[in-house]
């Protein structure tokens, strides 16, 4: 019992700081302002929660290109922190060579799981038509992905099914990750 709460509170806290390090990784990426100035609160938010780690990462790991790759070491060092603690309380058996592949594999279902949760918030926002700042960031970030199944998947009586097609391919990815990490593991 002990260790699943530690387990849940670990998921919890570090899936929301290592979820916004990707997604500082993938807006940087887009080249979406994300500064107080650009009235962005998403960006603002994280920023506030990414800063502390981010940028102390930036002075030993460069960019590559547009990609922030500090962003990508502090979600992939989050995820390895995390499953490091795990494998202390459960006994430290299994070999510590599993543990970065478990964060490998951590930091893969974390970003397939943030872009379902980005599509379904996008799907929702497309239903109540709202003009805000952060539903154009919320489009900006999920048109990427959607335009290719646009090209396939026509509208059918007007409404546009391409988040739904791209729900169904990210599951069916995280099937396919969860089988690869067990092969993996095995």
């Amino acid at each position: 019992m002990f260790y699943q709460i530690i387990s849940l509170l670990l998921e919890v806290a570090i899936g929301l700081v290592a979820g916004a390090c990707l997604l500082r990784l993938y807006m940087q990426y887009l080249r979406i302002p994300m500064s107080a100035r650009s009235g962005n609160p998403l960006g603002r938010f994280v920023f506030a929660l990414t800063d502390w780690l981010v940028l102390p990462l930036r002075r030993v790991v460069p960019s590559l290109g547009r990609w922030d790759m500090a962003s990508l070491v502090a979600a992939f060092l989050l995820q390895l922190t995390q499953f490091l603690i795990l494998w202390l309380l459960a006994g430290a058996g299994g070999g510590l060579v599993t543990v970065p592949i478990l964060a490998l594999f951590g930091l893969a279902r974390l970003a397939l799981s943030g872009m379902t949760g980005l599509i379904i918030v996008y799907a929702v926002l497309s239903w109540v038509q709202t003009q805000n700042v952060l539903s154009d960031v919320i489009e900006r970030l999920c048109s990427p992905p959607l335009i290719p199944i646009r090209r396939v998947v026509p509208l059918v009586g007007g409404v546009d099914l391409s988040p739904l097609v791209l729900l169904v391919l990210l599951q069916v990815a995280a099937i396919v990750l969860g089988a690869f990490q067990g092969a993996v593991l095995l």
